[in-house]
């Protein structure tokens, strides 16, 4: 992936994961459009760094997703790499499994229809770019699941698998690429920004654009740790990390 000279989209690029790769790839000099649903928070992320700009989208609404593309294409011609890095996660209880269905339903709605939008409304533009790219995060919990959040880890295994097809669709078109955090420290869930146990943002994101910038890049980004996850059930220690990434269930 060219990692300098693009013009990128970065959904959920107003916090978190989204925010920190935004500024990253902006500081490498390439324009930079984060979007989500509020402007005030995307404004913030941006402040007054010079080839940020900020557009709203409501990727749970398909005519929202449809306008959003329009209106980016037409404001931003050029733009020739997706970062799909907007999503929700919520934690259920087993009780939520069997009973209530509005959790899962939204982060289905939110992660996976989302981006599946987002992608279709922009793959064609996206094919006619030079140096073009779809950069799908995903989580190392698509490889073990976090099984309090069952429906958020179901719907990462998708985006993998999701990719996995993009990859081989649009092979010698665009290049499709695959980030995979760990437990990084966000706001994505209340109290992970704090946990001592996560890896920091920073040092994410810095091991992140380290791998972007390699030649050629790797069609999965995998920073420290997260192969504990990626790589369990090829080497034979599925039911170890299971347990070690969810230490209730003894």
């Amino acid at each position: 992936m060219k990692t300098t000279g693009n013009t990128i989209l970065i959904t959920g690029g107003g916090t978190g994961i989204g925010q920190a790769l935004a500024h990253r790839f902006h500081d490498l000099g390439n324009t930079v459009i984060i979007a989500g649903r509020r402007l005030e928070t995307l404004e913030k992320a941006i402040g007054d760094r010079p080839r940020m700009h900020a557009l709203t989208l409501d990727m749970d609404d398909p005519a929202d997703v449809a306008a959003f593309a329009e209106r980016l294409v037409t404001d931003f011609s050029g733009v020739n790499v997706l970062v799909n890095s907007a999503g929700i996660m919520r934690m259920e209880t087993r009780l939520d499994i069997f009973r209530d269905l509005s959790d899962a339903e939204a982060s289905i709605t939110s992660n996976l229809l989302g981006p599946i939008r987002v992608t279709n409304a922009l793959v064609e533009h996206l094919g006619r770019q030079p140096d073009a790219a779809i950069i799908n995060v995903s989580s190392g919990l698509a490889f073990v699941p976090l099984v309090i959040a069952p429906t958020y880890s179901a719907i990462k295994a998708a985006i993998h698998s999701y990719t996995v097809s993009l990859r081989a669709v649009l092979k010698d078109r665009i290049e499709v690429i695959e980030l995979v955090p760990p437990a990084v420290q966000t706001d994505l869930t209340p109290g992970q920004k704090t946990n001592e146990r996560f890896m920091p943002l920073d040092t994410f994101a810095d091991q992140a654009m380290a791998l972007f910038q390699q030649t050629p890049t790797p069609q999965e980004i995998l920073v420290e740790g997260v192969g504990l996850m990626r790589d369990a059930e090829a080497e034979h220690r599925f039911d170890d990390a299971l347990a070690a990434i969810n230490p209730f269930l003894k």
